[in-house]
């Protein structure tokens, strides 16, 4: 009897292990995906957007820059979009296709003021740097060769041209002006040195002259303004969309895959890259709008990144770090949801929808307050020895409107855990989060899963009432220490529409008393950040209004 209970067991474990590796990123579509877009050339390296790296290989073509002085020569090796420090590079980002098709932008640094575009070619890439004005001083373009991530290569220059002789294939690397003898570059490995007194091109594979690279580059950008015609009146708006993405789309070593990311400066700064809790999942939902595989990837690679208690954490970095604390707001599941409704793929809930089950539960595990859930930071492994967690300001940064004037003067109780707030937003997002949950679960036919998803959606919407204010015709934040409800407005309070919470009644007083009214949320731009008639609004820095 135990030798046969032990079977079973045992076989049981067997099963359950089989799902949770078919369930993971090993599941053939996703691998399919991964390696369909860690291919070909594009901006990958996250450290510079004028580094054009070749996928899977890892060779780059580094496009850095030497300014030339009276008593000393500058070096700029990298750029990177929105620095502001004095002396620094200005980059203007221009149009950038998805899969690096067709990418521009614009430069400026000491002397330099230029337009760098590339462009696929088959298997190949072209760049070209066109100098927007004369220089007073001489500016070198340094074409830099690069083996990226302690990928195997052999790297030399053979007169005119770089070569990088790579596991399974050779590439050449050409350039249009001649290169001049250089020997104080501030570089490692081969590479051209080329004055910037024109037009520069630079080609792979085979030697082509300015005018053969221009007409590649016309061509691949009317291909994308051709695609982006398909959105009309919206046409420019999707160019932006697509290119503000693009320009932070990165190869990631550590995981072999490429993922969205936020900024990279902020990649910079946490150590290779940074996912933010719930940035992502909205980035992962904005390009669905157009790319079925960076929306799948993005929403699977996130979900890999939850803590050992099963939540999406705050934000999760590169040197290993993450936000053990906190969790950022469940928009997670809304977000899948949205995109399978796009992609109606029953693999991609099958490979999402037990870490998004997970961090569901984990908020009223973690998070209830009276009933009801509020934002807040509580003890956990500390290894990077992060100062300011369990407290107030880290708390805040699980709302993911850290400094929004709705948490101000709410103290924080460390035997809680928890802001001495019920949070409106936060309790609106969580029916919103069951309801999505509830419907993945009943396509994937797991009945009891959806059961207690439709459940707890029900007994949250329930407590809800308790935050209705008559008075003011509207939900309204609870404070917990003091049983007041608090009248300090932002957007959030709007989410109970998404709840599917107030009454017609409700809901058209809240419409009509605080949306459309001008005081409030309604005027040229609306739904500010905070209410327009809230004291910290004229601020207009970050969720104060701006």
């Amino acid at each position: 009897m135990v030798k046969k209970s032990f079977v079973a067991a045992a076989a049981a474990c067997m099963l359950l292990l089989m799902v949770v590796v078919l369930r993971g990123d090993d599941l053939p579509q996703y691998e399919e995906i991964k390696q369909r877009l860690a291919r070909g050339w594009n901006t990958w390296h996250s450290g510079s957007v004028t580094s054009h790296v070749l996928l899977p290989e890892g060779f780059a073509i580094n496009l850095a820059f030497k300014q030339h002085w009276w008593l000393d020569e500058k070096y700029l090796p990298e750029a990177l979009i929105g620095r502001t420090a004095e002396g620094s590079e200005r980059v203007r980002p221009g149009l950038h296709a998805w899969n690096g098709s067709y990418t521009s932008l614009t430069i400026e640094w000491q002397q330099l003021y230029a337009d760098i575009e590339s462009a696929s070619n088959g298997e190949d890439v072209v760049i070209m740097i066109t100098p927007r004005r004369e220089a007073e001083m001489p500016v070198v373009l340094v074409v830099e060769s690069g083996m990226l991530w302690n990928r195997p290569g052999h790297l030399s220059k053979e007169g005119n041209s770089l070569r990088a002789s790579l596991p399974e294939r050779t590439v050449a690397v050409h350039a249009t002006a001649p290169h001049h003898d250089d020997f104080y570059v501030d570089t490692l490995t081969p590479y051209l040195a080329i004055t910037l007194d024109g037009p520069v091109g630079i080609s792979t594979g085979e030697k082509m002259n300015v005018e053969e690279i221009r007409a590649i580059l016309d061509s691949q950008r009317q291909r994308l303004l051709d695609r982006a015609a398909a959105f009309g009146d919206l046409a420019e708006t999707f160019l932006a969309v697509q290119a503000g993405i693009s320009w932070n789309l990165i190869y990631e070593p550590r995981h072999d895959r490429v993922v969205s990311t936020v900024g990279r400066l902020w990649n910079e700064e946490y150590g290779g890259y940074c996912l933010f809790g719930w940035d992502n999942f909205f980035m992962a939902y904005v390009t669905a709008l157009d790319s079925r595989d960076l929306a799948f990837t993005n929403v699977i690679e996130h979900l890999r990144g939850r803590t050992e208690e099963g939540f999406i954490p705050n934000d999760n970095r590169g040197n290993g770090s993450k936000s053990f604390d906190r969790s950022q707001p469940p928009v997670g599941a809304l977000m899948v949801r949205e995109i399978f409704r796009r992609y109606p793929e029953r693999w991609f809930l099958e490979a999402t929808f037990d870490g998004l089950l997970e961090w569901n539960r984990w908020w009223p595990s973690a998070r209830l307050n009276g009933g009801l859930l509020s934002y807040g930071s509580h003890p956990a492994p500390n290894p990077f020895k992060e100062p300011a967690v369990g407290t107030r300001r880290t708390a805040g940064y699980e709302s993911g409107m850290d400094d929004s004037p709705m948490y101000a003067d709410v103290p924080f109780n460390s035997e809680k855990h928890t802001l001495e707030l019920q949070d409106v937003g936060l309790n609106c997002l969580y029916i919103a989060d069951c309801d999505a949950l509830a419907e993945m679960a009943a396509v994937l036919g797991r009945a009891d899963d959806e059961e207690e998803l439709r459940r707890r959606a029900e007994e949250f919407r329930a407590r809800m009432d308790a935050l209705w204010d008559e008075e003011t015709g509207f939900y309204l934040n609870r404070r917990t220490d003091t049983d007041e409800l608090s009248r300090r407005l932002s957007p959030t309070h709007f989410y109970p529409l998404l709840a599917r919470i107030p009454s017609k009644e409700r809901a058209e007083s809240m419409l009509k008393e605080h949306f459309n009214n001008p005081l409030e949320f309604a005027g040229e731009w609306i739904l500010p950040s905070i209410s327009r008639n809230d004291p910290d609004f004229p601020k207009q820095r970050y969720w104060k209004g701006a």
